[in-house]
């Protein structure tokens, strides 16, 4: 594993060993000097709270020296060439997290530089996040080969990784939304090409009955603001509430990817009640991106 931009390329196999390694990293967040002697670049075009915070502790707790950039100063495109950018920094640092809008600005960057390159965010995708999702399911008992998987909302960033790992893996994801919202299409068909088994609906109680794991997010994006009225119009009934969630499974557990707009896609007495796993799963960014840098950049 060179670079960690999709989890579609990744396999099944190191999937896993990602997951042991961030649950062994969690256990003790002491004592570690994967990234010693080493500076990771943090490349932001949009502005973050868990990435942004997660990445600078997890490269500090391995013992490395996180850098904060911004396109203020790059402006990537613009004042200079992704490629040349790419050449130019592998020369100072030894890998870089991009949290980005175009998927390409990511894969350009990936195909020019020559130090590992991390998907902090795209529009297309949001690899880490599902990562540390999945980890979270995981501590909660979840098997991820017979698992059922709702994710009640937009067919955004966060949906398509899902889709992703449906298919390294083995459980039954149902993602439903209103008509016109829904995941990306080739990304679909490429993860049932291998065996995933996704459903694509418009109805939330049929995707949430007897789901292990309910998943929500954010009805209106970062760069969709002008479609805010409209999307809360057609979002409405999928809102994860109790009514809802009493269609799932017993022991169903709660994912919000956050910012959360309590009210909105999510009432706040499910955010704070006792099957949400929210703030473990915000706290599992951290441990699954420190498995990924000292994997692709540690000096073991």
């Amino acid at each position: 594993m060179k670079d960690f931009i999709s989890i579609a390329d990744v396999d099944r196999t190191t999937m896993t060993e990602l997951f042991e390694l961030a649950a062994e990293l969690k256990r003790d967040r002491t004592g570690r000097n994967d990234l010693a002697g080493k500076t990771v670049g943090l490349l932001f075009h949009k502005p973050s709270l868990r990435t942004r915070v997660s990445f600078e502790v997890g490269v500090s707790e391995l013992g490395g020296h996180p850098m904060y950039l911004t396109d203020a100063e790059i402006k990537m495109g613009q004042r200079e060439s992704i490629y040349d950018i790419g050449k130019v920094l592998s020369r100072y640092i030894h890998g870089i997290m991009i949290r980005t809008f175009a998927h390409s600005n990511c894969t350009e960057l990936a195909d020019a530089a020559d130090v590992p390159i991390i998907n902090g965010l795209t529009d297309l995708t949001h690899p880490c996040q599902v990562m540390g999702d999945i980890l979270t399911c995981l501590e909660n008992g979840k098997d991820p080969d017979t698992m059922v998987v709702a994710f009640i909302g937009d067919g955004n960033n966060v949906a398509n990784s899902w889709v992703n790992a449906a298919g390294n893996m083995s459980f039954e994801l149902r993602i439903a939304g209103p008509s016109g919202y829904e995941p990306k299409e080739e990304l679909l068909q490429a993860a049932r090409a291998k065996g995933a088994r996704v459903t694509v609906l418009h109805d939330p109680i049929e995707a949430v009955t007897a789901a292990d794991v309910v998943y929500t997010d954010v009805w209106t994006s970062m760069g969709q603001e002008g479609e805010k009225a409209e999307r809360d119009s057609q979002f409405q009934p999928f809102q994860v509430n109790d009514e809802l969630l009493s269609h799932a499974a017993d022991d169903v557990i709660v994912l919000h990817c956050l910012p959360a707009h309590r009210g909105e896609e999510i009432t706040g007495a499910i955010m704070d009640g006792p099957r949400s796993a929210v703030f473990d799963q915000a706290e599992n960014r951290l441990h699954i991106q420190k498995a990924i840098m000292a994997t692709l950049m540690g000096n073991a």
